[in-house]
């Protein structure tokens, strides 16, 4: 509807041009305009000549070569150049079927996650650091989901009985650190 009005717009900003170029343009082609009684010297000493028939006029009015004719073939052309409107069932249908094919979009997209609570230990990984995603799946798996991902996790100094005996010094080894993942995202 928008692009019609615009069509519109640029035609008659078109027809204003040529109105303010060419003023004597917009009479009709086929009388001279008024000259209000007065006549110049020429026309008054110019003997009246016979006229011979010139072309015969055409046998159909629809090529009148005026600037009405002129702005009808403009409207002709943009009807040409916009795209053809839709009925409103085909708007409808289209309508109908991009809501069906959002559907199946959003079902088809993976079930909603859900957040759980607990504990459960993260094993170390070959280079020594916690490996939490096993434990994050364990503690999914325990409240009946199939994977998880670790969202919070808590660690936890694990010593032997010996380091809290009085008098005893500390070795390297004595301690090691436990991670536990205390809360996941299930799915």
């Amino acid at each position: 509807m928008f692009k019609s009005s615009g069509a519109q717009l640029t035609i008659v900003g078109l027809v204003a041009s040529m109105l303010a170029i060419a003023p004597d343009a917009a009479w009709s082609q086929a009388a001279p305009p008024p000259t209000l009684g007065l006549q110049s010297p020429a026309q008054q000493s110019a003997p009246a000549q016979p006229t011979q028939p010139a072309e015969p006029p055409p046998a159909s009015r629809d090529e009148n070569p005026g600037l009405i004719n002129e702005i009808g073939k403009l409207f002709e052309k943009s009807k040409s150049l916009l795209p053809p409107l839709k009925s409103p069932s085909e708007t409808i249908d289209d309508l109908n079927a991009r809501t069906r094919d959002a559907g199946q979009s959003l079902s088809n997209m993976a079930k909603p996650s859900t957040m759980v609570k607990g504990r459960a230990g993260c094993l170390v990984a070959a280079n020594g650091a916690p490996d939490c995603k096993a434990g994050a799946d364990r503690l999914c798996q325990s409240k009946g989901y199939k994977e998880g991902n670790s969202l919070d996790t808590d660690a936890a100094e694990k010593c032997s009985p010996k380091v809290y005996m009085p008098g005893y010094k500390r070795q390297p080894g004595d301690c090691r650190t436990e991670n536990f993942v205390t809360r996941a995202m299930c799915q």
